[in-house]
């Protein structure tokens, strides 16, 4: 068993994963509700719910003319229960986005709707009497996500030290990279074992990222003007930073690097003095510029030209508040329509089996879940089903979640469900976390525990905003760990299209979890950590027994250098060219490159075989498709190395320069 007790005040029902015993966040005061199939749920929201129409109503609703601004659907028996509750506004939960909205209803997402009503009525009541209502198919209370407690932020890498700090190494001129022993593990760490890392050395020979790979980052807002994390940020291309104008059309205003779903702009936040830095960590783990003799290294930061992965800032926390459930869904599939194939997310109810003097419990199974937060499940499955392309490197998305910090015998969820992707933690020596969750968990990585190895060292170095500069500095949790994987998949899925293969979503998810180093080798029979080493010192000497953990750490460290090897071997598809959409008097462009190996060397010729409904011309490996009539025509691209790959283009009316219908 694990002797150790907690020494915290008691975190809430969600928490951000963050140190075991740093940033939390809870939902308020216990209310049971009197509605077959729920468990008790924390602080619900008054004046909200969300509801889920059956898809025949939901077309009622849509032929109505009405207004959201009057809280009615335009439908009589629907109406007088919302003039009953006092309704102000009945809208689409998800704002139409003309690019995405064919995939959005036939995930069934349109059918999903928000109503707000007067904060006097009785929230239990009104969701009563919604629940009564045939047209209903789903409800859903609606929760603000607050910090528990004080926040703590990181350890900070002072200017002296940082000057005082050389490369011994000659991959990357990070000065700070000789401290990531999540990287490279020499065993200098007390207590640490050599080699003990996720394999980057080697990985980074063969590819350090690709700037088409986008990672979305649920968390506090990401620094997007930090020194080390600015070239490697996601920019939604012809978006004004914090306008209230939507230029793209996507439904967001002023989303230049992302959206804030807290306070609902475009404006990215990452300096209240109650902000941890958490956002701007995570995303220095996954992408901060590599090779540019600034800072540190990342997983998949590339090689300082340009080509790192990208991260999109989707803020969910800022200071004390953080989004309602309502706007947590909003974030998830905002990610999946603009582009991100990863979902990184550092945060997750309390664990089912975390001790209760201290943690109010969160769901213990899949069905617990699914009752209690029916929209955030479809939001996620929406994420993991619809993000990247059929024709791109990934069909579907990879949702990667903390197990959690209660030290608990099962992971919380969402991580524990079975789509995602749920993170343990381990220290330098390959041995569990102090604080981490265990037990129905897929993959371990690095994570930290300074109380066993003595050393804020032994936490886990990333880029953190300092007084409103670019800083560095450590933290440690199964949320460290958790980014360290988002990396390496992002790592994987750069090569993977370097490569030129495709995968499906649940083939590289498989391909992960068969890319793991076992831990229980490096587990000896206790092991010991001071309790609150970085707040009381070597004051509390704690033993826990590794063995409880044996087969609970999920399939094991995942590794860098054996997931690009088993990409080498073959594991996927050959990628093949999309099918083409334009508008008449319109053009798109496609880069042929991008499909053939060593596409970027070739030469390529196109034949269309009707051209007067569409015409290719050709700049380099760039082809513009040019639209004349409506109707679709086969094309023929071939290499000069004299492959083929054939691809329809469709010519459509009313469409705009990407043939999506306005």
């Amino acid at each position: 068993m694990k002797k150790y007790s907690f020494i915290l005040a008691a975190a809430g029902l969600m928490s951000l994963a963050a140190c075991s015993n740093d940033t939390f966040i809870e939902e308020g005061a216990i209310q049971t509700p009197d509605v077959p199939n729920e468990l008790p749920v924390i602080n619900r929201l008054p004046g909200e719910l969300m509801v889920k129409l059956y898809a025949d109503v939901t077309e009622q609703v849509e032929s109505r003319t009405r207004s959201a601004q009057t809280g009615r659907a335009g439908i009589s028996s629907f109406d007088e229960v919302l003039e009953t509750i006092g309704a102000t506004q009945f809208e689409r939960v998800f704002p139409i986005d003309n690019r995405n909205e064919e995939r959005t209803r036939e995930a069934g997402m349109h059918n999903w709707y928000v109503v707000r009503f007067s904060t006097d009525f009785n929230v239990e009541k009104a969701y009563a009497l919604l629940a009564s209502l045939s047209s209903v198919e789903k409800l859903q209370y609606s929760h603000t996500i607050v910090r528990g407690y004080e926040p703590r932020k990181s350890t900070v890498v002072s200017d002296a030290a940082m000057q005082a700090m050389t490369r011994s190494g000659d991959r990357f001129n990070d000065p700070l990279l000789d401290k990531q022993w999540h990287y490279i593990n020499n065993g200098d760490l007390q207590n640490s074992v050599a080699g003990v890392d996720v394999g980057a050395a080697a990985a980074w020979q063969k590819c350090t990222g690709d700037a088409s790979i986008i990672v979305a980052v649920l968390d506090e807002g990401v620094m997007y003007d930090h020194e080390d994390l600015a070239a490697n940020m996601w920019v939604n291309e012809g978006e004004i930073f914090g306008s209230k104008q939507d230029h793209d059309g996507n439904g967001y205003a002023g989303d230049l690097y992302g959206y804030n779903f807290v306070f609902n702009h475009g404006t990215i936040t990452y300096n209240d003095a109650r902000d941890t830095g958490h956002g701007t960590h995570v995303a220095g783990t996954i992408a901060a510029v590599n090779n540019n003799g600034k800072g540190l290294s990342s997983i998949a930061g590339g090689d300082g030209s340009g080509n790192g992965v990208k991260i999109m800032s989707c803020q969910v926390f800022a200071g004390d508040y953080g989004v309602s459930l309502y706007n947590e869904a909003r974030a998830i599939k905002y990610a999946a329509d603009n582009g991100a194939v990863i979902l990184q997310c550092s945060w997750g109810y309390n664990s089912s089996k975390a001790n209760p003097l201290y943690y109010y419990p969160g769901p213990d199974t899949d069905a617990e879940w699914m009752g209690l937060y029916p929209l955030e499940k479809e939001a996620l499955d929406y994420f993991i089903n619809n993000a990247g392309s059929p024709n791109g490197v990934i069909q579907g998305g990879l949702a990667i979640f903390a197990a959690g910090n209660e030290g608990a015998s099962q992971s919380s969820y969402p991580a524990a469900y079975g789509e995602i992707i749920g993170v343990g933690s381990l220290d330098a020596a390959g041995m569990p976390s102090n604080y981490t969750n265990y037990g129905r968990v897929n993959v371990s990585a690095p994570g930290g525990d300074s109380g066993f190895h003595s050393s804020e060292m032994g936490k886990i170095l990333s880029t953190i905003p300092v007084d409103g500069k670019s800083g560095y500095g450590y933290m440690e949790g199964t949320s460290m760990a958790c980014p360290n994987v988002s990396g390496i998949a992002a790592l994987g899925l750069s090569y993977a299209v370097q490569q030129r293969r495709h995968f499906k979503a649940s083939e590289f998810r498989d391909l992960m979890y068969n890319s793991c180093v076992p831990v229980e080798t490096y587990f000896t029979d206790s092991k010991y950590f001071w309790e609150a080493w970085d707040l009381f010192g070597e004051v509390s000497l704690i033993e826990m027994e590794p063995s409880t953990y044996r087969n609970k750490m999920g399939h094991g460290m995942l590794n860098a250098d054996l997931l690009l090897a088993a990409i080498d071997n073959g594991a996927g598809s050959e990628m093949k060219m999309p099918n083409m959409y334009v508008g008449i008097d319109k053009t798109a462009k496609i880069d042929f490159a991008r499909y053939f190996m060593n596409g970027e060397k070739l030469s390529y010729t196109c034949n269309v075989e009707n051209n007067s409904i569409a015409s290719v011309t050709l700049n380099g490996t760039i082809a513009t498709i040019t639209g004349h009539t409506t109707g679709m025509v086969n094309a023929t691209v071939t290499s000069s190395e004299g492959r083929t790959q054939s691809f329809v283009i469709t010519v459509r009316k009313n469409a705009n320069d990407t043939g999506w219908l306005r």
